[in-house]
């Protein structure tokens, strides 16, 4: 329920929803639980958590990085749920979705991942790699326990496809405004507008956009069209500037990717 409170309470305001995706344990767990905490604070109405993995096959080279910088620096599936789990403590009401891939929770373990995630208070899960025909594997027992299961839909997903992906899906849909990998370029609104005229024909559910979003002036293009916008690449990259040579945390880390989100913020408006 939280993500539906969260679009509606966006709507009444008329303005785009804004989700902002972060690697956990990126660069550390101290620094990525200060930023992942604050996030809520400068204008995120919902948080992507990463969960951090060796062969993101849909990330591009910044999110890529960011797994690296936090696997090296230890962290693990558990850890991502800690984190979760002190996010949620902080901000009962802002809705929190794990994004990544199937690999570590396959390791981890199925039920016990879907048991963790809901008592850390965990909303909903992005799989990138898990088609609708694997729903047998992680989305039907998440749905039956509580968890919203957000599908992918892409430039390429035509209307023969459109209702398997939207079949078990729930929370909201998440548009991939471009082929490819994140962060490696934008989207027109043009093409964000008929996406989004094109998924409201299948489907309930808010529709947001994401990959290849980083400034305002793209969160305010995209929020004329969707009903929330998602930026990723552009927090990474402007955590990744704040680091030392060693890849470690400064001072300025998790505040400038604050001052990001907050600038970020001003887009949504309509």
């Amino acid at each position: 329920m939280r993500i539906a409170r969260a679009f509606a309470k966006a709507k009444e305001e008329n303005r785009a929803a804004l989700g902002i995706f972060v690697t956990g344990g990126d660069p550390d767990l101290e620094t990525s639980r200060e930023i992942l905490l604050g996030l809520p604070d400068h204008g995120a109405d919902f948080v992507e958590l990463g969960m951090p993995f060796s062969d993101p096959m849909a990330d591009g080279p910044a999110i890529q990085a960011s797994s690296l910088r936090a696997l090296r620096a230890g962290t693990r599936l558990g850890d991502v749920l800690d984190l979760a789990r002190a996010f949620r403590a902080r901000h009962p009401d802002v809705p929190l979705i794990l994004m990544g891939y199937y690999n570590p929770i396959y390791i981890y373990g199925v039920d016990r991942f879907i048991t963790d995630a809901i008592k850390a208070g965990v909303d909903g899960l992005i799989m990138v790699d898990l088609p609708p025909e694997e729903d047998d594997e992680l989305c039907l027992p998440a749905r039956a326990a509580g968890l919203d299961f957000i599908r992918l839909i892409t430039p390429t997903t035509d209307d023969a496809r459109m209702p398997q992906v939207m079949a078990n899906s729930s929370g909201f849909v998440y548009y991939v405004s471009i082929t490819g990998i994140t962060g490696t370029r934008s989207a027109s609104g043009d093409s964000i507008r008929d996406a989004m005229a094109r998924i409201r024909k299948a489907s309930d559910l808010p529709a947001v956009v994401g990959f290849g979003i980083r400034t305002a002036a793209q969160v305010n293009e995209a929020a004329q069209h969707a009903d929330g916008v998602v930026v990723g690449s552009a927090a990474v990259d402007t955590l990744a500037a704040t680091l030392t040579e060693g890849n470690s945390a400064s001072a300025n880390t998790a505040s400038e990717v604050l001052a990001l989100v907050s600038e970020l913020a001003k887009g949504c408006a309509r």
